[in-house]
């Protein structure tokens, strides 16, 4: 298979017909057309909220287990008085990282924290919360 050689030009104006002539006569062959307009103004694009993604079916959202056990992590911590750079010793050290697939830092974490005051409330009266609180403060 020979070698293909490609080459794109950029434009502030539309190119001429002789523009098109010469490189053919080069050799070139069009393959492709790029256009470029700006957006019509639509409904902003937010991020999926944390501890949530989207569904299999495209149309709602679901619980993330995995950024849910950061948020839970991180509201242990914070219930027993610890500061966010131990909670996140604490959250790197099970393995979890960031949707960037960085290490959580206590930055990180603190912007996080409007996200943790929202979904609080649900994590406190979960099972699962009600069962580590237990062990938290010694509760039999």
């Amino acid at each position: 298979m020979p070698k293909l050689e490609r080459v794109r030009d950029f434009f502030s104006t539309a190119p001429s017909a002789d523009y098109f002539n010469q490189k053919t006569a080069e050799g070139w062959r069009l393959v492709a057309v790029e256009w470029e307009r700006g957006a019509p103004s639509s409904p902003s694009v937010e991020d999926v909220p944390f501890g949530l993604r989207v569904a299999s079916d495209c149309r709602r959202l679901e619980e993330n287990p995995d950024e849910m056990q950061v948020l839970v992590l991180m509201m242990e911590t914070i219930v027993q008085d610890g500061p966010l750079s131990q909670a996140a010793q604490v959250i790197n050290a099970r393995g979890c990282r960031t949707r960037d697939g960085q290490k959580w830092t206590p930055q990180a974490l603190f912007y996080l924290l409007p996200r943790l005051i929202e979904v609080g409330p649900r994590l406190c009266t979960s099972q699962e919360w009600i069962e580590r609180r237990k062990h938290l403060f010694n509760i039999a």
